[in-house]
């Protein structure tokens, strides 16, 4: 069975993409499908002076949450079974992090999302997704 990854930022491309993933899934005969949303890390110094580790990573959680929001109506409403996972790390690496993890066999991704919020942005993440798996990855325009 296909073990597929969608990384998602709440994006009407990342939509497009976990809609492709449920019609893969559908055409593989079942997949495992994996939802994962990443946050670049706030490094600010300034950020961190005035704020707990605690409170940033609320913070993380809530974004995250939120990033999630349509990508499980999708898949809730077309009845597919999926994990979620929020992830705090540079975006790209994290994301080929998160497949290797999971042991995922295909990628499939948005070509832009919400910019400098997740930095969904081709020439960008997606194409450093490309540069850093082994796996066939799926671009959604």
């Amino acid at each position: 069975m296909r073990t597929i990854l969608v990384p998602v930022d709440g994006s009407e491309s990342s939509n497009r993409a976990v809609k492709a993933a449920i019609k893969a899934a559908g055409e593989f005969g079942g997949a495992t499908l994996h939802i994962v949303t990443v946050h670049p890390p706030i490094v600010s110094g300034n950020v961190k002076r005035f704020f707990s580790i605690e409170a940033l990573n609320d913070y993380y959680q809530d974004e995250g949450r939120n990033a999630l929001l349509s990508a499980k109506a999708l898949l809730d409403e077309a009845g597919v079974t999926y994990t979620d996972e929020i992830a705090v790390g540079p975006v790209a690496q994290t994301i080929a992090d998160v497949a290797k993890k999971k042991g995922c066999d295909l990628i499939i991704m948005g070509t832009r999302g919400l910019g400098a919020v997740t930095g969904f942005v081709l020439g960008s993440v997606a194409t450093k997704v490309l540069s850093l798996v082994d796996i066939p990855v799926a671009l959604i325009k």
